[in-house]
């Protein structure tokens, strides 16, 4: 049976994923509750905690403008070990040593900026029109090529607490980028193998930990009140247009302008319509939204 619309102004809701689930999982949970297609905008992998923005209803039409926010992360490294999922759910292989403080920070600046990074085999990459994670449980041989990211900066925090082989890191990266692999990489650069042991995301563009609330706290009642507007997301500015040009840019005509290059929020009769850009002096609807 159909489930019932229960919201009425589409756009995101922030939560704070717990470790432990998929994010496909939170998004089933909210499209259950809104009666409206979701999805989020960056998974994050099981074992990971934190920020997931959800698309709700036409705002899922916007994936594309978060893929290159910047994300923030505190991710635990495990050094003298590694796995074939390049995290502690893979099967664990022990091996080199535990590289000191003064080690890991020498070989950080190696992944400050932007660099090429190789994504994990057990990864959603496409090879083949098959995904990596299911050519590796296959134990099918493949490699994936280098992926260029951006990563602004990595903040060494210390030692795990209660733990011998292990250290914290803050990361600032581009979307796109695979904790799994500097865990692996920066390991490399110390000599020894390394994995990722936890993964908190702290902020994803606009949406942090701050203004996240818990699956649990989504009901039928209130999930409405919950729902971010898309506006408030997007952090263009305005295009307004004389009323003989509205019209005509709603047929899909590019209208001549005088505002600069970019991309614009757009409105009609005070609703958001979508997103509007304007390229060598003529504007035209990019994305509609309604």
């Amino acid at each position: 049976m159909k489930r019932e619309i229960r919201v009425n102004t589409f756009g995101f809701i922030n939560v704070d994923k717990p470790s432990g689930i998929t994010s496909s999982a939170i998004v089933n949970k909210i499209k259950w509750l809104a009666g409206v297609p979701c999805g989020h905008m960056g998974t994050l992998d099981p074992l990971a905690s934190g920020v997931l923005p959800v698309g709700v209803g036409n705002a899922t039409r916007l994936f594309d403008y978060f893929l290159q926010k910047q994300k923030t992360y505190i991710a635990e490294f495990t050094f003298g070990e590694t796995s074939d999922t390049l995290d502690c759910t893979g099967e664990i292989v022990r091996g080199g040593h535990v590289p000191n403080e003064s080690k890991i920070l020498s070989v950080l600046p190696k992944f400050i900026g932007e660099i090429d990074q190789i994504p994990p085999k057990y990864s959603a990459k496409n090879v083949n029109g098959k995904r990596g994670y299911d050519l590796a449980r296959a134990g099918i041989e493949f490699e994936l090529p280098p992926k260029r990211i951006i990563v602004h900066g990595i903040e060494f925090l210390g030692r795990a607490e209660g733990k011998e082989n292990a250290f914290n890191f803050k990361i600032d990266c581009s979307g796109g980028t695979y904790i799994r692999s500097l865990a692996r990489d920066i390991a490399t650069a110390c000599g020894t193998q390394g994995l990722m042991s936890a993964l908190r995301r702290t902020k994803s563009g606009i949406f942090t930990l701050e203004n996240a609330i818990q699956i649990e706290e989504l009901t039928e009642q209130n999930i409405q009140e919950r729902v971010i507007p898309t506006d408030m997301v997007l952090p263009f500015p305005v295009l307004e247009l004389t009323s003989l040009k509205r019209d005509k840019i709603f047929d899909g005509v590019a209208i001549p302008t005088d505002y600069q290059d970019g991309e614009y929020k757009f409105y009609r009769d005070g609703k958001f319509y979508g997103i509007a850009e304007v390229k060598n002096g003529k504007a035209k609807i990019k994305t509609k939204l309604c």
